[in-house]
């Protein structure tokens, strides 16, 4: 029988630094191996130059912030979600099909849900300019 303490997890700074690491780690793998992830990067790049050159209100910088950051989470889901069906089966399955069009699906929608509310906070303020 094991002990309990065997499957005790342990605290300390170590563990901290090794738990960045891997999520570092993860960024790094889905930025190299999922073109949506670099997708995100570009986009986050125009918005943040975007609300920059329109000198959006701070209330407008946490909502673009959070969509993309909401954004880039669901999209590191669905990757984990398409990895693990994969890993599960290499052959087709019409319930892998469906978890892995579903986790797509939810990236789909908050990507357009996203996209509404950027166009609603930067196309006044480019009106603005005019």
């Amino acid at each position: 029988m094991a002990s309990p303490d065997r499957n005790k997890k342990k605290f300390g700074f170590k563990r901290i630094i090794s738990s960045i690491n891997n999520s570092w780690n993860g960024l790094k793998a889905a930025y190299k191996n999922e073109q949506s992830v670099y997708i995100h990067l570009v986009c986050t790049v125009i918005l943040v130059l975007l609300s920059f050159l329109l000198n959006i209100s701070t209330t407008e910088w946490l909502i673009i912030i959070a969509i993309i950051g909401l954004t880039l989470v669901v999209e590191l889901i669905n990757t984990s979600i398409e990895s693990t069906v994969d890993l599960v089966t290499k052959e087709f399955h019409p319930l892998a099909k469906v978890a892995k069009d579903t986790a797509s699906a939810a990236e789909f929608v908050l990507t357009l849900t996203s996209a509404i509310i950027a166009l609603m906070i930067f196309i006044p303020n480019i009106i603005e300019l005019f």
